[in-house]
């Protein structure tokens, strides 16, 4: 998938400090995943539904 048009945006927890930060991105039925320090290294993609599920278990722990 060619994500080079993507809008990534930080993580709402990752700090300005440069230390480990997720970027996100919304995408058609998906939600991307990238390390900030790696912007042109691997990606993660992952349906909605289970990116909603999985920040709400975050959410409860």
């Amino acid at each position: 998938m060619d994500l080079s048009t993507a809008k990534w945006r930080k993580a709402t927890r990752s700090s300005d400090q440069g230390d480990n930060c997720v970027e996100v991105a919304g995408i058609p039925h998906s939600v991307a995943l990238r390390d900030s320090k790696d912007p042109h290294g691997p990606k993660i993609l992952v349906n909605r539904e289970d990116f909603r599920r999985f920040t709400e278990t975050l959410k409860n722990l």
